[in-house]
């Protein structure tokens, strides 16, 4: 039987439980997929917390990507069969060992993209591809700064700026977190608990300042990161896993004329065809070894409460999973041995 892990009510980890569910058929338009992951991000903690209202009162599934294989397909789907491999970024339901999902929320996955990978990519990779070449469109020689650089869209990130030719400035709150982002393509980082970040930024860049910030963190950064920006440079706002910007106005963006934006990655997949053309990027991206992922944590599913608290503690780097089923592996450990463990149960 499959299950799913509800939250009872907004609150901390401890309100997840499991349930048991049956799943009806696929009404048309629709697909039934058994998941083979489900990825782990910042916003997953905004809902199940109610720091994002609840759009009902009790019982919500939260999750906002996932891979698996199709198992059934409703009425009027052309594009799928059963047995495809599909990934997926959609708020909510994703965490769930099968899910019902309508098919154009759907990709099909290229034979040359890992499934496991994909179920914590497409959020991440899409955000850090709308960021870079929409948001605000990065150029070679560009001066870019990231906060949270070693997270899963910070290493992402790094990553793309490098094959761009701009020059990177990360952010990270360890020396060894540090040592992450370097090794993901940033040319400078910053140990933020350690080093006075504006201080460094200006004396990195010669008091120029940046061309554009990249902010997820919020509440603690965004008054340095319009300190550090150039005039008429850009900050974007993607997140806030410090806390909600407060006492912000539009006079503070006179200091240099500022542009100030928050997008949100599901303004700019709203058609299918958006999200067909960037995931064929993205996976374009990994085929050529523009990104290089891996899945640094793994957690079942069902231990999804300790993920929630490894996340907020900041104790996790780059991607994580959630695996339905029971299929646990030790976290922090290689792709490459982590399967070798699951081949070996």
């Amino acid at each position: 039987m499959d299950y799913i892990m509800s939250a009872d009510r907004p609150g901390g980890p401890e309100v997840f439980r499991e349930r048991k569910i049956n799943l009806p058929e696929p009404d048309a338009g629709q697909v039934l997929i058994k998941q083979y992951a489900i990825g782990l991000n910042f916003i997953d903690i905004y809902h199940r917390s109610g720091f994002y209202p609840w759009p009902h009162a009790t019982d919500l599934v939260v999750g906002s990507e996932g891979s698996g294989k199709v198992v059934a397909v409703g009425e009027g789907v052309r594009d799928l069969k059963i047995g495809d491999n599909v990934a997926y970024t959609h708020p909510y339901n994703a965490y769930a060992s099968s899910r019902i999902i309508s098919a154009d929320k759907l990709v099909k996955l290229p034979k040359e993209i890992d499934p496991i990978l994909a179920g914590a990519l497409m959020l991440k990779g899409l955000t850090a591809h709308y960021l870079l070449h929409d948001t605000y469109k990065v150029q070679k020689g560009d001066v870019v700064l990231v906060h949270a650089a070693a997270g899963g869209i910070g290493m992402l990130i790094g990553q793309w700026l490098k094959a761009k030719g701009a020059i990177s400035i990360g952010t990270a709150g360890s020396t060894d977190k540090c040592d992450v982002a370097l090794l993901n393509g940033y040319d400078h980082v910053i140990n933020y608990k350690e080093q006075d970040v504006v201080h460094e930024i200006l004396n990195i860049t010669g008091g120029e300042g940046v061309d554009v910030v990249y902010d997820s963190v919020g509440e603690d950064t965004w008054q340095n990161s319009l300190k550090v920006l150039r005039n008429h440079g850009h900050f974007i706002n993607f997140g806030q896993s410090s806390g909600a910007i407060t006492n912000f106005s539009l006079g503070d963006l006179a200091a240099g004329s500022y542009k100030a934006c928050r997008p949100v990655l599901f303004h700019y997949i709203t058609e299918p065809e958006q999200l067909r053309q960037r995931s064929n990027v993205l996976f374009e991206a990994i085929r050529s070894g523009i990104l290089n992922c891996e899945i640094n944590n793994e957690y079942s599913l069902t231990n999804v409460a300790q993920a929630h608290l490894d996340l907020e503690s900041r104790k996790t780097t780059g991607l994580t999973v959630l695996r339905p089923e029971g299929m646990i592996i030790m976290k922090q450990k290689s792709v490459k041995l982590q399967r070798y463990e699951r081949e070996a149960l």
